[in-house]
């Protein structure tokens, strides 16, 4: 009884350490639309809104222009959207070019991209998932789906 007792525990302990890890932003580093490697750590005084989306994705691509406004409206307030497209780079660049996107498009492979949005929580690894990430690097919140403009403000403004 004490064994299975001792089993429990150390479980627990086991997801609270993981729970605790995933809250921290891990490192990381893509290439952009010029093909220039970025590392997320270039941004890492600054509030990250991070957007994992692709140009397939009409979901991804209604809430992008709201991401625009909001990158002007608190570049001032040290925020920094990034983009991470989960895509092939002559899509994003249509799309990017079409609209004008005023952030960083980073492009990472289907497994990468996938991968890296798990590892910030997206357990069901879909598109659009956007986490936002204090200056301290702590994952402050986190969204799966298109996300409204008015929960990123509550968000973001209050930093």
């Amino acid at each position: 009884m004490m064994n299975i007792l001792k089993i429990i525990v150390m479980y627990f302990v086991f997801l609270i350490n993981i729970a605790l890890a995933d809250d921290v932003l891990p490192e990381f580093s893509f290439s952009d639309t010029e093909n220039k490697k970025h590392s997320i750590s270039e941004w890492k005084t600054k509030i990250i809104v991070i957007n994992f989306w692709a140009s397939w994705c009409q979901p991804c691509l209604k809430e992008i222009p709201d991401f625009m406004a909001l990158q002007n409206q608190y570049a001032k307030q040290n925020v920094q959207f990034i983009g991470i497209a989960i895509d092939d780079l002559s899509s994003v660049l249509r799309y990017k070019n079409l609209i004008g996107i005023n952030y960083p498009i980073l492009i990472a492979s289907e497994w990468d991209g996938y991968e890296l949005s798990s590892r910030m929580g997206n357990s069901a690894n879909t598109v659009p998932y956007t986490v936002v990430v204090n200056s301290d690097s702590k994952i402050i919140f986190r969204y799966s789906g298109a996300v409204k403009k008015t929960d990123l403000i509550s968000v973001i403004g209050a930093k």
